[in-house]
């Protein structure tokens, strides 16, 4: 018998449908020779301090450098204490009687780092010796499941990307235990988190911040011309900008007076436009969250969802590439467009021309290719999974549509010795600009749409003047998306898709881990959302303060670590040479975080408990809680769809009753407004406001 170990259930199933195993049993299927069974995702993980016998926050214990890393199943909070999840144990269970029968077992799990982590913790934990191959697939069609079943390799080839796997496991340990318990020694009370990927991606977003507060905007001055030529009418602005408005209006009184401005230097070129590269999930990250407001780890959670429904490829993919028998694959899905109603029009031009290869090279593919659909068309999918495909789907066809030709034009003008200038881009072939009718994202909002035929020597009429006050602006706050792309630089700003394409293996994080590590930073109440951006709460500033200036928080080392443990998943350097590394850095961080100082704190809310009248009520992301156990008072922020405010949360406590609040919403789903109570027994309810009517009593 073989055993196949997926990754989920799901996944499980959709493999054991081919291969026969249809048999449902107590955690896997069989039948035809196979087992199929499953893990849910991380079963096994490293321990914790407190099972080395290391308790408490000592710094006589810092740096904690395990000799050896000891392996336990997922543990649960059990009171005070932690013990073995027991779905967990139960599935182990499963897995080692099956590990212990079969012959040989074939590894299912996702087809990268964190996929071949999963299944090598569980084998070593089971101390299992059994021969393993490797199922190495892009998608989950029926199509790709078989040939990658015909084509297995053996499990002792991904040696190297399980060592990668296991290093970074072991590295995010090392870091994040030492620093958080060296920042929470320093700091005298709390708990601080602080991580090897999650600090430095805090730092980004509180200096950016404190960059954004902190600036001071200067005054700036601009004339604008109107003029006219054949009958079409456009302004330019002087290319020189005026301190003071008084030097501005001297400025603008000498333009007036000579009534016309000349045309100095006209400058055509005829330009072209590379459609961009297909999508990795990084950059789908980034213009979901442009365009639709996607969180990094929606987008994730759908795309995934997506790849489980066999609708697209793998997508934790770091490449925007494409091999060359993959590329053969294409001119099937465009015809397969042709028949999908969002893009059958440009489809089927699309069928049968010449297909740009620029997303096309074999040696930029790594574990994955770039993101594509499958062979299998959508049906009933939910709207956000249809605005994720779409996406991709359109990719496909810009990415291998021809080039966007502009015609560029560039004027310079002179008015009494002042110089103006104007610019225009016009599109003469869309390209693959057509399949979404996408704008010019290299305009300026000073360019117009179209000038007339204009010559050196050109005098034209002034029409019209206006002086301009502008103020220069600071770097706008981070978004999910602009963090995306420092956190995949490294907080270099790059325009070039090339320049940015180069640096990514030194980036922070991986396309599978950056929406995670975002997820931590809210889950850690260091950061918050205000519409778009990103912002820090105080405990977040207070954290960054502390350590901005430390190692912790270091960027470039964070990436240099990332680029190393890529090097060793291609067998470029050893596992060993880089946990020592990690060790010497864990050692100097914690040094310099238990000398440093926590000020202010994150000091919560709090209040004196109405129920038992002698505990403190703190309020916390999620919930109120009495510090009494004995009393065990417990306020949940979330009620019927909708946050209460601290200052909500405070009325009640103090004053038994908040004031109305609107928006809540019932079980059907519509809108109410309530005030939320305490009722006898300290539990919450809702109070309405008394019914008004405006009818008149009858006599």
């Amino acid at each position: 018998m073989k055993v196949i170990i997926a990754e989920k259930p799901s996944v499980a199933r959709d493999i054991a449908a081919i291969v026969g195993a249809s048999n449902r049993r107590e955690g896997y299927l069989e039948g035809n020779g196979y087992a199929v069974t499953w893990a849910f995702g991380h079963l096994i993980g490293l321990a914790m301090p407190q099972d080395y016998g290391i308790t408490g926050f000592q710094a006589e214990n810092l740096p904690i450098l395990p000799a050896d890393f000891k392996l336990l199943p997922r543990q649960v909070k059990d009171g005070k204490a932690y013990k073995p999840d027991p779905g967990t144990m139960k599935q182990l269970k499963v897995i080692k009687e099956l590990f212990s029968k079969c012959e040989r077992i074939i590894v299912a799990t996702d087809a990268g780092r964190e996929g071949e982590l999963i299944f090598r913790y569980i084998f070593h934990y089971l101390e299992c010796n059994k021969p393993f191959d490797r199922l190495w697939i892009n998608s989950l069609t029926d199509q790709a499941i078989r040939k990658g079943l015909e084509n297995l390799r053996p499990g002792t080839e991904y040696d190297n990307l399980y060592a990668s796997a296991k290093a970074r496991s072991q590295a995010d340990w090392v870091v994040g235990i030492n620093a958080s318990q060296a920042l929470s020694i320093s700091a005298g009370y709390g708990v601080w988190s602080l991580g090897r990927v999650q600090t430095p991606t805090l730092a980004m977003i509180c200096s950016r911040y404190l960059e954004n507060k902190e600036f001071k905007p200067q005054t700036y001055f601009q004339v604008k011309l109107h003029t006219v030529k054949d009958a079409t009418q456009f302004a330019i602005i002087s290319t020189e900008r005026f301190g003071t408005k008084q030097d501005a209006d001297r400025i603008l009184e000498r333009i007036r007076s000579s009534e016309s401005v000349s045309v100095v230097n006209v400058e055509t070129k005829q330009g072209s436009q590379e459609p961009p590269l297909l999508y990795d999930l990084t950059t789908l990250q980034k213009e979901t969250n442009s365009r639709h407001s996607f969180s990094a780890d929606k987008t994730l959670s759908i795309a995934q969802s997506l790849y489980e429904a066999k609708l697209i490829s793998y997508p934790r993919t770091g490449s925007r590439y494409i091999s060359d028998d993959v590329f053969a694959e294409i001119p099937a899905l465009i015809a397969q467009l042709s028949g999908y109603a969002p893009f059958a029009n440009y489809a089927k031009l699309l069928s049968g021309a010449s297909l740009n290869k620029r997303s096309v090279n074999d040696k930029k593919v790594t574990d994955h290719h770039a993101l594509i659909i499958t062979e299998n068309m959508p049906k009933d999918i939910s709207a956000d999974q249809r605005i994720i495909y779409d996406m991709i789907a359109a990719r496909i066809l810009e990415a291998f549509s021809g080039k966007c030709t502009k015609e560029n034009t560039s004027v310079s003008l002179d008015a009494s010795g002042v110089l103006f200038s104007v610019k225009s881009s016009v599109i003469l072939i869309p390209g693959w600009r057509a399949v979404l009718n996408a704008p010019d994202d290299e305009k300026s909002e000073d360019d117009v749409s179209a000038l007339p035929l204009l010559s050196n020597g050109d005098v034209l009429p002034i029409n019209g003047t206006d002086l301009l006050e502008k103020q220069t602006k600071p770097r706008p706050l981070h978004t999910e998306s602009s963090l995306l792309s420092s956190m995949e630089t490294c907080g270099k700003d790059l325009s070039n898709e090339e320049e940015r394409e180069a640096i990514k293996e030194s980036g922070i994080g991986t396309p599978a881990t950056r929406a995670s590590i975002i997820e931590t930073l809210f889950s850690r109440e260091y950061i918050v959302r205000e519409k778009k951006s990103l912002v820090p709460t105080n405990k977040g500033l207070v954290v960054y303060l502390a350590v901005r200036d430390k190692k912790i928080a270091d960027i470039g080392m964070t990436g240099e670590w990332e680029y190393a443990l890529n090097k060793i998943a291609m067998g470029e350097m050893d596992a060993d040479t880089f946990h020592k590394g990690i060790e010497v850095y864990a050692a100097q961080i914690t040094a310099e975080l238990l000398e440093s100082k926590i000020e202010g704190g994150n000091k919560r809310e709090s209040c004196p408990c109405p129920k038992c009248k002698s505990g403190q009520v703190t309020i916390f992301q999620k919930v109120a809680k009495c510090n009494n156990e004995s009393c065990g008072l417990t306020v949940f922020r979330n009620k019927s769809g909708k946050d209460l405010t601290d200052g909500q949360l405070k009325d009640l406590l103090v004053k038994g009753k908040t004031g109305t609040i609107k928006g809540f919403k019932s079980k059907e789903n519509k809108p109410f407004d309530a005030a939320v109570a305490f009722d006898a027994e300290y539990k919450t309810i809702f109070s309405f406001p008394p019914k008004t009517s405006n009818s008149k009593k009858r006599k």
